[in-house]
């Protein structure tokens, strides 16, 4: 039997009580036949899914599918490829940034999902005939989608355009989680690097023990709690213990000592090895009409185009649009992001292009 060119696939989980996913369907179809259904929970084999995850034949096909990579990640160690999403590839298709599946599928394949049984419980055995059919679905759509796109970035020539941004989703860094980096994420009402070492050290035993213990982080402590200690920095049980947030109960205890020690540890700290929050210089406040001219012209471009601005272009491209010009090292300036906008936008920026109003829209010509 010859290996299909693609699968089309899809993962039902629960996540509310864990830090890790737990997988309970995994949905699959190839470009001809039914749907797969595969069954961890009641010990289905999966060995020929592993395989095909990692043949360089196969294209694996997923729908914003970060979720799911990050389970077979957490499963294999590795991320599949080559990869294909299709809301990445509707970006490039005029479907804007994030569009829903559901919205793709009445688009495409003139069906409507039923999703009243998206967020019933997948742990729960034996499955319904109304969870199978939702999920055999999920898969079945999803192929003639993917199709569908092929062929329309094919005719368009965009299909170079999303490789980049596929190639990214094969970064195995961005399925998992740097404990001593979890601190980065969490709002704190100061920016000395004492407060931030001492953050630093209680995001990253946090995560260390949400991790082990296989519970989500907010149920071992707060953003808010941890961010209190920071600022706070008790350096005994009975300080601890007044710690907005934190149980007074646990002060004493073994919990509330580990606390204690890492406080202790990260304050000991060298100062030059304390976190710092680097900040940039602000954008010159006389280049900011420059920069909503980028603005409009990216929205004017992509609209034009069909093509979603964030695919184009990101803020800080046309930040430093604005203050280097054709000297800017951005993806904008390169590549197809170049013929579709960084041309124009030079030409903006040069004088050689204008733009007005006329029957209540905006026109581009030369100057």
């Amino acid at each position: 039997m010859s290996k299909p060119a693609f699968l089309a696939l899809d993962t039902e989980f629960l996540r509310e009580r864990t830090y890790y996913p737990q997988l309970c369907l995994v949905q699959v179809a190839a470009p001809e036949g039914d749907a797969i259904l595969l069954d961890p929970i009641t010990g289905d084999d999966m060995t020929d899914l592993e395989e095909a995850l990692f043949d360089p034949d196969v294209v694996k096909v997923f729908h914003a599918g970060r979720q799911d990579l990050e389970i077979f990640v957490k499963l294999y160690g590795r991320v599949p490829a080559p990869l294909f999403d299709t809301q990445i590839a509707a970006m490039a298709l005029g479907y804007g940034e994030s569009v829903s599946y559901a919205a793709l599928v009445a688009d495409v394949c003139r069906h409507s999902i039923d999703k009243s049984q998206q967020f019933t419980d997948w742990s729960i055995r034996p499955l319904t005939g109304e969870q199978l059919a939702y999920a055999a679905d999920d898969v079945l759509y999803l192929r003639q989608v993917y199709e569908n796109f092929c062929e329309r970035l094919d005719k368009l020539g965009r299909r170079e355009w999303i490789l980049e941004e596929m190639t990214n989703l094969s970064d195995v860094s961005i399925y998992t989680v740097d404990p001593e980096k979890s601190w980065e994420r969490i709002k704190v009402r100061s920016d000395k690097p004492p407060v931030l070492a001492v953050l630093r050290g209680l995001a990253a035993w946090r995560e260390r023990e949400a991790q082990r213990r296989d519970i989500p982080k907010g149920r071992v402590f707060k953003d808010e709690t941890l961010a209190e200690i920071a600022l706070t920095q008790p350096r005994n049980a009975s300080a601890l213990a007044r710690v907005r947030g934190f149980p007074s109960d646990l002060a004493e205890k073994n919990l509330g000592q580990q606390i204690l020690k890492v406080v202790e540890d990260a304050l000991a700290l060298p100062k030059e090895d304390m976190p710092r929050i680097e900040r940039g210089k602000p954008f010159p406040q006389e280049l900011q009409p420059v920069l909503e001219m980028l603005k409009m012209l990216l929205r004017i471009q992509s609209s034009e185009t069909g093509i979603s601005p964030r695919l184009v272009a990101d803020g800080d491209d046309l930040q430093a649009l604005a203050q280097y010009g054709d000297k800017a090292d951005v993806a904008a300036l390169k590549g197809w992001r170049r013929e579709v906008f960084g041309n124009v936008a030079l030409e903006l920026m040069s004088g050689k292009l204008g733009l007005s109003i006329k029957d209540n829209q905006i026109k581009k010509g030369a100057m």
